[in-house]
């Protein structure tokens, strides 16, 4: 199957998918907002510059999309049809960064919480996502994904 696009109008679509500020992230900083939490954004100090730090829980929280990440189990994580090859490579050195940059979070003592996009989406998620974030950054946990891994055996971050 091809592409359903010319290459030029494709290469112009993709330009304009954003890495800061995107609207599963706004959601996110909306509802922590409003729960009382303070966060910093993108810190350059941090591996990954993550997308919420919250330095009194010593805390932060990566909002991934679900399709750029590879989200196991989701269904916003199809891999593309066309130049399929390219794409797995690509998603499968994203999961591979991800896991890099946890592992220095990790190490550097911090708790990481991973909220994917698909749980800002889903009406149903999104209505426990406040609650439950609000009781990760209150708890001892030290790694969380929203909503939890499909499976336990191929969790984001083992």
């Amino acid at each position: 199957m091809t592409d359903v696009v010319d290459p030029a109008k494709r290469s112009l679509m993709m330009a304009g998918i954003r890495g800061k500020h995107t609207k599963p992230e706004l959601t996110v900083r909306g509802m922590l907002h409003a729960a009382g939490f303070r966060f910093r954004l993108h810190r350059k100090d941090l591996p990954g510059k993550p997308d919420l730090v919250l330095p009194k829980y010593r805390a932060v929280i990566l909002v991934h999309g679900c399709f750029w990440h590879a989200h196991v189990g989701c269904r916003l994580a199809a891999v593309p049809v066309s130049n399929s090859e390219f794409w797995q490579a690509k998603l499968n050195a994203n999961r591979e960064r991800d896991r890099r940059q946890l592992a220095e979070l990790r190490s550097l003592g911090w708790s990481v919480l991973v909220v994917w996009e698909c749980a800002t989406r889903s009406a149903t998620l999104r209505s426990a996502l406040q609650p439950s974030m609000a009781r990760w950054l209150t708890s001892d946990a030290e790694f969380d994904e929203l909503p939890p891994a499909p499976s336990k055996l191929d969790p984001l971050f083992k």
